[in-house]
Order: C-alpha cells, then structure tokens, then sequence
C-alpha cells in the first residue's frame, strides 16, 4: 500500500461523505486536533511510565477520544453517528478535579513550563484552546456540526493544565508565578 494517493494535489481533501479544499474551517479545525493530538503523545513520550501511570492511562485515552473527534468533525454524510459523547467529559471533569487536589493550591497565574513533559502538556494546552476557538467559528458558519466537540476541548485544555501542574509537582518541580499577577484563584 502507498501512502500518498496524489487525489489532494488539486488542493482538496477527501470528508466522510464529501471532498473539500484542505485550507476549509473544518478541516483546519480537525488538523488542529490532530496537532493537539501529536503533542500529547510527544509528552507520554517524556512521562515516566511508573511515577505517572494514571496520567498516561488517561493521555492514551484522551488520544483515541480526539481521534473520535476528528473523525466525527470529518463526517459531511447525511445520515451519522458520532463517536464523540459526553462520558468522556464527565471523566475529564473527575480527572481534573483529582489532579487538582494533588497539586499545591493556586493562587497566581503561573508561567508554562517546568518539566519538559509539563512544559509539553502546556503546548498541548494551548493547542487545544486553540482547537476550541476554530470550533467556535465553526460552529457559528455551519450548524451542522457536532458541538460536544466544542465542550470536550474546553474540558480538555482545563486538564491538560491540571496534569501539567502535577507532573510538576511530582518531580518537584515549582511552578512558576507570573510575577505581576494578583491573587486570582480565591477561594
């Protein structure tokens, strides 16, 4: 089997159902994902596979879940089912409040970085936060799309940030304050 196919040398791209030009806001959104996607597997790379099991249990999971999401973001058919739901955001919501328990109290916004692993889960971050905003106008220039996408991503940046917080934590690592932040997580 080849790996190239030569049918996206006009600048199209093959959907569930469809073909459309490779620079569409469906397409950039799901090639957002799929970025999302490759830098959290660059950080399971980086996470020691004892001290952070329960994390990379839940960074294999969360790689299937946005290849669900892609797909589902790349069916045009009439007739679909997605494989996208919204169990896999309760876990989110569970996951991060666990890490969120582990890590030290916050107070201040902190900067990105630490750990590399931390630092990676960072970027993945910030790529899902992107991937959310493209979701955002998507969902605003066509209807037609699954929305829960939209809300796993928004659930999801919140852990990535959680569980770069701990994988900090775990290595003894500090986070590190943004020095002109005031007091903003009050409890």
């Amino acid at each position: 089997m080849k790996l190239y196919t030569k049918t996206g040398d006009t600048g199209k791209t093959s959907l569930i159902g469809g073909r459309v030009d490779k620079d569409s806001l469906r397409v950039e959104t799901y090639g957002a994902i799929d970025e999302l996607n490759s830098f959290i597997g660059k950080a399971v790379s980086e996470l020691d596979r004892e001290l952070f099991k329960d994390i990379l249990i839940d960074l294999e999971t969360i790689q299937h879940e946005l290849f669900d999401a892609g797909g589902d973001l790349a069916n045009v058919m009439k007739e679909r089912h997605y494989k996208l739901a919204e169990q896999p955001i309760e876990v989110l919501e569970s996951r991060i409040d666990a890490l969120s328990d582990e890590a030290p109290p916050l107070q201040r916004f902190i900067l990105p970085g630490g750990a590399p692993a931390a630092a990676t889960l960072h970027i993945a971050r910030t790529v899902a936060r992107r991937a959310e905003r493209q979701m955002v106008t998507l969902m605003k220039e066509i209807e037609d799309v699954p929305t829960i996408v939209q809300k796993y991503l928004n659930r999801l940046s919140d852990y990535l940030f959680a569980a770069a917080r701990v994988v900090n934590h775990r290595l003894n690592v500090a986070d590190i304050e943004y020095i002109r932040s005031g007091n903003v997580f009050k409890k």
